[in-house]
């Protein structure tokens, strides 16, 4: 008996320290030696996009949100469907409804370029994340780089509850963060990203006719010319309406107006919600809630990398080598 105790012991130990070596490796340092440019060929391609386009840089910290939640940060979620691999892409959560996929792919040829075969695709995603984030006026951060690309998808994960649904409850939603080692402080002020951005009619269409207490009348007046009760299904609305295309903490200061878009986003504040203090803090106090965001990030970042010798480092993003 004894020894079998001391066998456990050997065993548990070996593994907590494999699990600490496999974080060890996620560094902002990583690529110095091996690909110095890096994350400047990243951070190019990300600019480019958003200069074309201002909305990219809300897609782009989405993208990285529904790669890390489904399997880990991976970039499964960029592999495209084939004879052996059921794409997450066709996952109900991200049917048109993820984008950017022609950013990372970008910023992998570019990267290719000048070091092949040394930077992941999911490496690509936390990084342009990170500079999307900074381009339209938000908090930057040391993003910790070393992971490898999965070599499958997980489509079943991605549509059986691993990402949030746009009807959940403020405690579904907490589950669901605590399950990625995610508190609600966390949960909070990553709801902070739908500071930029839009969504489609269809996700708050229920919300704008329900009636409810908990939303602004003329508010949901406005929402309602682009949001018919039938058709325009596809039609977007900014997440923010009063600066759409600024990363600031107006977002808070709507919800405590009852203008949250989403249900998803107005069940962080109102009816005594256990999240009311946290939404009321980032109103007053920008800096907080920015350096928040950005501490969520990397705890976001580093939810099961694959490291070491697990994955690979693909050639080209949508397909495994």
């Amino acid at each position: 008996m004894e020894r079998f105790s001391l066998r456990f012991v050997l065993m548990m130990v070996s593994i907590i320290l494999t699990s600490s070596i496999c974080q060890a490796q996620l560094s902002p340092t990583f690529y110095d030696q091996s690909c110095r440019n890096a994350l400047s060929k990243i951070r190019s391609s990300v600019r480019t996009a958003i200069a074309r386009e201002r909305r990219m840089a809300a897609s782009l910290i989405r993208m990285h949100f529904h790669d890390c939640f489904v399997h880990g940060c991976d970039a499964s979620i960029l592999l495209e469907g084939t004879s052996t691999i059921e794409s997450e892409r066709d996952a109900l959560p991200n049917f048109k409804s993820v984008r950017g996929f022609e950013v990372i792919d970008k910023a992998k040829s570019e990267v290719e370029k000048v070091c092949p075969g040394i930077v992941s695709c999911a490496d690509i995603i936390a990084v342009a994340a990170r500079d999307a984030s900074e381009y339209v006026g938000g908090p930057k951060w040391a993003v910790k780089v070393g992971r490898r690309d999965s070599t499958a998808a997980f489509k079943a994960l991605a549509n059986s509850g691993e990402l949030p649904g746009f009807k959940d409850t403020l405690d579904q939603l907490s589950g669901l963060f605590s399950k990625k080692g995610l508190n609600t402080r966390d949960l909070v002020a990553l709801s902070g990203a739908h500071t930029i951005g839009q969504s489609q009619c269809f996700l708050f269409r229920d919300r704008l006719y329900e009636n409810s207490s908990d939303i602004d009348a003329g508010f949901a007046s406005t929402r309602k010319r682009r949001c018919p009760t039938v058709g325009g299904d596809g039609n977007l609305a900014a997440l923010d309406l009063v600066t759409p295309n600024s990363f600031d903490n107006n977002y808070y200061k709507n919800l405590m107006q009852k203008k949250g878009l989403l249900v998803t986003d107005q069940v962080l504040f109102g009816s005594g919600a256990s999240t009311d203090g946290i939404v009321s803090e980032y109103s007053k106090n920008r800096s907080k809630f920015a350096a928040d965001f950005a501490t969520a990030m990397i705890k976001m970042g580093n939810i099961e990398p694959l490291t070491g010798s697990n994955g690979e480092i693909r050639k080209i993003c949508s397909f495994v080598n």
